[in-house]
This record gives structure tokens, sequence and C-alpha cells, in this order.
């Protein structure tokens, strides 16, 4: 078994809290807390409150295999890369309904520069943590 490097550590651990981050706005905005709701845009919320069905799929299967992915990196499992790639998917359809059939760009626009980072940052941040997770089984260093 080959020696696992401090990076895998480092790496597993901040994306674990940079996962978490997602999973603290989905639990807090589907279990309906009010105080968190109201720091929230207008247009988020019509967006969430006129969603479909598939589209909480596709949020939480993105959110949750993200986290899912973080724990088996720190875990030291080939199936990370196989849950990021999962969460990757869920991203991908929820990025379908809210950029491409609800109003997405104009939410952008009223959410701001950091709203318009994280959108950007988190299929970016996914996308390298899935080659992360790849190449660390190649290289055996996930088992």
């Amino acid at each position: 078994m080959t020696k696992t490097p401090i990076h895998l550590w480092i790496v597993g651990i901040l994306s674990l809290v940079w996962n978490a981050g997602g999973a603290i706005d989905y639990v807090m905005t589907r279990t309906n807390v009010a105080a968190y709701l109201a720091e929230q845009p207008p247009e988020r919320l019509a967006m969430l409150q006129d969603a479909p069905t598939w589209f909480g799929f596709t949020w939480a299967l993105g959110v949750w295999f993200s986290i899912i992915g973080s724990l088996l990196l720190v875990l030291r499992s080939r199936f990370a890369g196989s849950a990021f790639a999962l969460s990757l998917i869920g991203l991908i359809g929820s990025s379908i309904y809210t950029y491409g059939i609800a109003d997405g760009a104009s939410m952008l626009a009223v959410a701001g520069t950091a709203a318009i980072v994280f959108t950007i940052g988190i299929p970016v941040i996914l996308v390298l943590l899935w080659i992360y997770a790849r190449a660390m089984t190649k290289r055996g260093v996930l088992r």
C-alpha cells in the first residue's frame, strides 16, 4: 500500500469543510429556517418555491455525494471519485433548472459578486476534486 501523502489529508479536510457549506445551505433551506431564509434574495426563494421535484432530487444528489466524496477521500477509499462523479451529475441537473429553466441569471445579478464567484467556483472545485480522487486511486493511495 502506498504511503498517504500529506496533501490527501489537506484536500480531504478542506473539501469536507467546503462541501459542508453546501450541506448547511441545503438543510437550512429545506427545513425552512426562517432566519436563514430571511437572508436569501427573494428571487432565490421564488426559484426554490417553484422548483420541480426533480430539481430537489438533483440538488440533494449534488450536495450529499460531495460530502460522501470528501469523507471517502479522508477514509482513503477508491470510491471517492465515483461519489464526486455522482455529485457532479447532481450539480449539472440542478444547474439545468437554475440557469436554464428558471431565471438564475437575473438571480445572480441581484445576489452580487459573491454569488457569481460561488456559482463558478462550485463546479470548478467539484471537477478538480473528481480529478484528484481519480489520480489518487491510480497512484494506489485510495484503496
